[in-house]
């Protein structure tokens, strides 16, 4: 079962890699003519590919965590954060695309819901074992 998630993870996180250069390029996608098409479409598909990336590559790393001072922060959680923030602060430095703070805002909610419902799924998964 583990690959499974590590090969759905891995092809999702190549998607929006794709996605990415689309964007970084100007090209047109079928997938940016129906985020267009949704209300605020733009800020729930931020959250929703960044908040499941979360999600994934928590379950990847089996849900271990790294300390800072008192908190415990998810691997994943670690590793997409970081991403997120070299690739959204990247934007400022390309001429097709624009550095948007809502745009953060939105991967910052998905990537802290996704934390908590990684927190729970973890914490059954370790309650069975």
């Amino acid at each position: 079962m583990h690959k499974w998630i590590i090969m759905l993870t891995l092809a999702f996180f190549i998607f929006i890699l794709w996605i990415i250069y689309q964007a970084n390029t100007g090209s047109s996608s079928i997938f940016f003519q129906l985020v267009r098409s949704i209300p605020a479409g733009d800020k729930w598909g931020h959250f929703f590919l960044f908040g499941l990336l979360t999600l994934g590559v928590n379950a990847v790393t089996h849900f271990k965590t790294v300390h800072w001072r008192v908190l415990k922060i998810y691997r994943g959680t670690l590793f997409v954060s970081i991403f997120v923030l070299i690739e959204e602060f990247s934007q400022h430095f390309i001429k097709t695309r624009r550095l948007d703070i809502m745009d953060l805002s939105a991967d910052a909610a998905g990537i802290l819901l996704f934390t908590l419902i990684s927190w729970f799924v973890g914490s059954k998964i370790q309650s069975r074992a």
